[in-house]
């Protein structure tokens, strides 16, 4: 594979080898004309004689053997101690005897670099997607203070923020309910005024609703432990009549529902908190045109680059 700093790439390769086949050039003058040496221009020129036009493309860098690589026992060592003890590099390099970049090139390979990635009781790695859309659904509410007219504090700061609201009165709070597709992170939003078990009920309707609008019936739904989730007789009846399952959190444990904890995050830093809304009004304006915007256009990595409505028809890539 052609470094960043190649002179030549398989365009280039080709005109030195027509220069000195088809033109007649001496292999001296078409190295000078190329900036290369003339046992590059050699190297090429064998390459085509032996393997034709194939020979002129990029090869792998990675050498064919490789004598000093580390044993699987040992890499398995250092992925247990990593599992079970949660040291990072620098305590593992005296634990095990390995140099610290060596470890640290392992856990980056297998995905472990990160503590966030690990469930902490078990030092399991938590990372699971549905095959299907519409499999799992992960439920949430996010709480936001009201913005007091002219701007609330968070982005001008107190003292202008006290200004805005002299007497100190209580604006109230919105409750952001979510709901986001574990295959495809297709999410939809809905803000009330409270977190009640009726509410909690009504927007799983809708929520249904809009996830069977696009060909993607419920299975499961999973929650946190709130009351309102756990205990409401409302949303265990809105449960039964979408025909979903309910699973529970762990207590303790907000990663395992953590794509919507990731998808509250996301809505935060890029509707909530992006920038001076005037008024609460505009800010809630604002949110479906965001979640439009999330859907259609918005890319994702754990997608491929994609948007979730991209995905929702073709879950399983069959489709170009």
């Amino acid at each position: 594979m052609a470094h960043r700093r190649a002179k030549l790439t398989v365009a280039g390769r080709e005109l030195v080898v027509r220069r000195i086949v088809e033109g007649g050039w001496p292999t001296v003058r078409v190295a000078e004309a190329m900036g290369i040496s003339r046992a590059t221009a050699y190297k090429w020129l064998a390459r085509f004689r032996t393997e034709g036009q194939p020979g002129l493309e990029d090869r792998s860098s990675r050498p064919r053997r490789s004598p000093r690589r580390l044993s699987a026992d040992l890499v398995n060592r250092i992925l247990a101690a990593r599992r079970q003890q949660h040291w990072g590099p620098h305590r593992l390099a005296p634990a095990l005897r390995v140099p610290r970049s060596t470890i640290y090139a392992v856990l980056r390979r297998h995905q472990c670099a990160r503590l966030r990635d690990f469930d902490p009781p078990t030092g399991a790695p938590i990372r699971y997607v549905m095959e299907r859309p519409g499999q799992l659904i992960h439920v949430d509410v996010k709480k936001l203070g009201r913005i007091p007219p002219g701007g609330g504090h968070r982005l001008l700061g107190r003292e202008i923020g006290r200004r805005n609201n002299p007497k100190g009165l209580r604006l109230g709070t919105d409750f952001v309910h979510v709901a986001v597709d574990d295959a495809t992170r297709l999410a939809f939003v809905r803000v009330y005024r409270d977190e009640r078990g009726v509410t909690a009920s009504h927007f799983l309707q809708a929520a249904a609703q809009f996830f069977g609008r696009h060909g993607m019936p419920m299975q499961q739904v999973m929650t946190d432990c709130a009351r309102s989730f756990r205990a409401s007789r409302c949303f265990q009846e809105a449960l039964r009549q979408v025909g979903a399952r309910h699973l529970l959190t762990r207590p303790y444990r907000p990663r395992t529902n953590g794509k919507a904890e990731r998808f509250i995050q996301t809505m935060i830093h890029e509707w909530a908190y992006t920038c001076l809304y005037p008024t609460n009004d505009l800010r809630l304006a604002a949110l479906p045109r965001w979640v439009h915007f999330y859907n259609s256009r918005r890319t994702h990595t754990a997608l491929g680059g994609r948007a979730p409505l991209t995905v929702v028809n073709n879950v399983c890539g069959n489709y170009s």
